[in-house]
This record gives structure tokens, sequence and C-alpha cells, in this order.
């Protein structure tokens, strides 16, 4: 089947007439009369009742004009995905995308860049957003176990408690992992960087939460409904009332990563990763370690 024939019959059912669709398209009668023949004979039915002044959809027609109708909405979205990454670069992400960092590299990047803006897109999904396409790279905290997607990995984060302000561990400036065992915890398996693997098997919290994504977890803990665990881009780029944000000065950092395709990198990868990458080693080497976001 090709594009071509889809096309010519869509294109005539709209226009009316055989004549008036290949004005539309630019082509001979003949030429569209061709194409929509060959649909059909690839089909295996007739779409069409053909007479002199005028066509009429068959009732298979009417119902194939349907189908016709999205694959030719599909080509034209994908089209314009494809225009789309030639003017702008999309950073997907799953729950916090570059932390506090964010700002600092969109603002170096339009300086070098000003012709191609860094647009950040929230998809919350494993590759956020890279297989399902609306993104060209992506943050991950989560290490991608898929041999279409390269990393490179940006630098680490600290991990930090979520508790509601009218929590006790809401008092303590640090939290422990320690600190969780008498609570539930709430957390994302699909995205989030928290799993039961961080305590020791006597040590762990006593029920888990399932959520999907940082909105749905963030009600459930201001609600007092459990607690949760995190890295510090979430605490910096989303503050919520009732919630309030505690370094664990116990727990491993979480590795940041960015993701790609391996077989089509975007254009100007190499200065996105060397942007991101100063960016977190600024932090670890001059910026402040022991701030304590403020609960909201």
């Amino acid at each position: 089947m090709d594009l071509r024939h889809v096309r010519a019959f869509v294109a005539v059912v709209d226009a009316g007439t055989f004549t008036d669709a290949a004005r539309e398209l630019g082509l001979t009668q003949a030429s569209v009369s061709r194409s929509v023949a060959a649909l059909e004979a690839e089909l295996g039915v007739r779409l069409l009742q053909r007479s002199t002044r005028h066509v009429a959809l068959t009732a298979a027609g009417a119902q194939v004009l349907a189908g016709a109708r999205r694959v030719l909405d599909e080509v034209a979205h994908l089209h314009r995905i494809a225009a789309q990454s030639l003017t702008e670069l999309r950073i997907g992400y799953a729950w916090s995308a570059l932390g506090k960092h964010t700002r600092r590299v969109q603002k170096a990047w339009a300086a070098q860049h000003p012709g191609v803006p860094l647009v950040f897109v929230y998809t919350n999904s494993v590759t956020a957003g890279l297989a399902e396409g609306t993104a060209d790279v992506a943050v991950v905290r989560k290490a991608l176990d898929d041999p279409r997607f390269e990393t490179a990995l940006l630098g680490t984060e600290r991990r930090y408690g979520v508790v509601a302000t009218d929590n006790p561990l809401a008092r303590k400036r640090s939290l422990k992992l320690a600190d969780f065992a008498r609570y539930g915890i709430a957390v994302d398996d699909r995205t989030g960087t928290t799993t039961l693997d961080l305590w020791q098997p006597n040590q762990a919290p006593a029920v888990v939460r399932n959520t999907r994504g940082v909105d749905e977890w963030l009600t459930l803990i201001a609600a007092g409904q459990a607690v949760g665990m995190t890295s510090e881009a979430t605490a910096s780029l989303n503050p919520r009332p009732g919630v309030a944000y505690r370094a664990v000065v116990d727990a491993p950092p979480i590795p940041v990563w960015l993701a790609w395709w391996k077989d089509q990198p975007p254009q100007h990868l190499g200065d996105l990763v060397t942007l991101a990458c100063q960016a977190y080693v600024s932090r670890s080497t001059g910026g402040s370690g022991g701030e304590r976001p403020s609960g909201r």
C-alpha cells in the first residue's frame, strides 16, 4: 500500500470529483484515478461508486475513509515532530528535570544556541519521553537497561525525606533511614528512585503505597497518609503547602543521566552534555551542601 494511493482516495472524497481532486493535488486526473484503483486492488474492495458527474462512497469505502484519515494524520504528525526537532531541543523528564540546575542550563544554552530553544517536557514514563517520541533527550534517575539508548552520567543528587509539615519528622533538621521504619512510604515504582532495597530488612517502612507521578505522590504525603523519599531536584522544583523536605544523611546519592537514542543523537548533543555536567560539577565543588529546603 502506498501513501499516494491513500492520499488520492481521501482527496477524491473531499473534493467530490476526480477532476477537482487532481487539481488540489497538482496531478493529472488519470494519475488520481490510477491511485484510487490501485488502493481498491490492494484492499480487494470497491471504495467509490463512479459516475460521469460525481463519486460516492461504498459501504466499505466509508469504513476505509475513517482509517485513511487517521493514517494521514499520523504521517502529518511525524512530519511535525521531525520539523520541530530541527527548531528546538526537547528534554524529557519524569519528575524534576535538572532540579536547581535547570534554569542555569537553560540560560547557558540560550547564550550558545539562541536559535534553538531548550524545551523541558514532562512525561512520566521509564524513558521520560524518549520511547514515546515526545523528547529528543531525557533526564533519568534510574538506569536504562535498554540497548536502544545511550546515556551520559551528569552527576549525583542527595536524597531527601518528604513528610507532612505536622509530622514529628518535620521538626528534625535532617533524617536517617531508620526514621522511616514506623511509617508507610509512597513510591512510584515505574519512574521513582526509592525502593525498599535502601533499608536493612528490619528497618524498612512498614507499608508501601504505590503512586503514579509527582503530583499524586505529594498529595498523599501532604495528607499525612504516607511519607516519601526523593532526589534533591524534587525538593528544589516542587514546593507544596503542607509538605516538608529534609535531607537523609545516611542514604546513598542518586545518579542522574542524560539519555538519547543511540542511532539518532540530536543536534548539539555534546554541548548539552557539557553544560549539564558543568552545572553538577559546580554544585559539588562550590555549592553549599548543608542547606535545608523550607517546609511549605
